[in-house]
């Protein structure tokens, strides 16, 4: 992989869809922004949500890197998302095939977990042993826990000895693996290092803290943000408070809001919630 496209997948997966993601949150809590009995302000508070959603987002954009990368390995991909035989959605973060073999990924970021935490991660993961073998058997199945930072390993004597249990009660074979050794298991070792430098030359390039301003680039918030449901947009432009404390504060010079104005206008013959909207942003603009 070039580093062109390392980038890519993580400017678009953590920086281009976070602010869809706040508004979202804005209008499903916003007394998580608001409110006398909070110690910041509200700016303060969309910071402090950017940089958890940053966080989260990371590793999604991991799941995405290494899956580009099995791809390049020649490994087949199979499908992650399934239901149990309960009708629970179960998704799996890596699923692959080379050699009759069949792969699967637990995958996290750091093994940071406290104690409630871990024990559900354990649970989690054997419940996904469960059902891959309930979908491919366990002769050719080989299920992994894996944590992309080596520098923490927290729990890594309890987590390897649960899945040593869990090995020889479901016949299956279980990995615990930490950075480097995932792409060593899989011979590619050299995989690591093209990762490590990758992220260092991509943190050179990233702000120090999120930008808050929308309006800085305009066009790219009103495309992330435009499709929304609307129920999200009625919440937010209805609250004076929300509103003038929480929304014009990301977006102060009001340019993004203009344009979703003029793309609610040519919406509202075609669904009177966008009429709806297309006034009460006519108030506020």
């Amino acid at each position: 992989m070039d580093f062109e496209q390392f980038k890519s997948i993580l400017n678009k997966k953590i920086f281009e869809e976070s602010k869809a993601k706040l508004i979202e949150n804005i209008a499903k809590s916003p007394s998580r922004y608001i409110g006398l009995f909070r110690p910041t302000k509200p700016k303060a508070k969309i910071l402090q949500n950017l940089l958890q959603s940053h966080e989260i987002r990371f590793g999604d954009a991991f799941e995405i890197l290494i899956e580009e990368y099995l791809k390049k390995f020649s490994f087949t991909i199979l499908e992650k998302k399934f239901s149990t035989t309960n009708e629970e959605e179960l998704n799996i973060d890596q699923c692959f095939k080379k050699n009759g073999k069949i792969y699967f990924v637990e995958q996290k970021v750091r093994d940071d977990h406290d104690s409630t935490k871990k024990r559900g991660q354990i649970q989690n993961f054997e419940k996904k042993l469960n059902e891959m073998i309930n979908k491919h058997g366990e002769n050719n199945l080989i299920g992994i826990f894996y944590f992309i930072d080596s520098e923490l390993k927290k729990n890594k004597n309890y987590y390897d000895t649960e899945l040593k249990r869990m090995s020889k009660a479901y016949g299956v074979t279980l990995h615990l693996f930490y950075g480097e050794e995932l792409f060593t298991f899989l011979g590619h070792s050299e995989i690591w290092k093209e990762i490590l430098k990758y992220l260092a030359d991509w943190k050179k390039e990233i702000p120090e803290l999120p930008e808050t301003n929308f309006d800085l680039n305009t066009q790219n918030s009103f495309e992330e943000i435009k499709d929304l449901n609307p129920a999200w947009f009625r919440s937010i432009f209805d609250n004076d408070e929300v509103f003038n404390d929480i929304i014009l504060t990301i977006f102060p010079e009001k340019k993004t809001l203009k344009l979703l104005f003029e793309y609610f206008k040519t919406k509202s013959s075609e669904k009177t919630i966008y009429k709806t909207l297309t006034e009460s942003l006519k108030n506020r603009i």
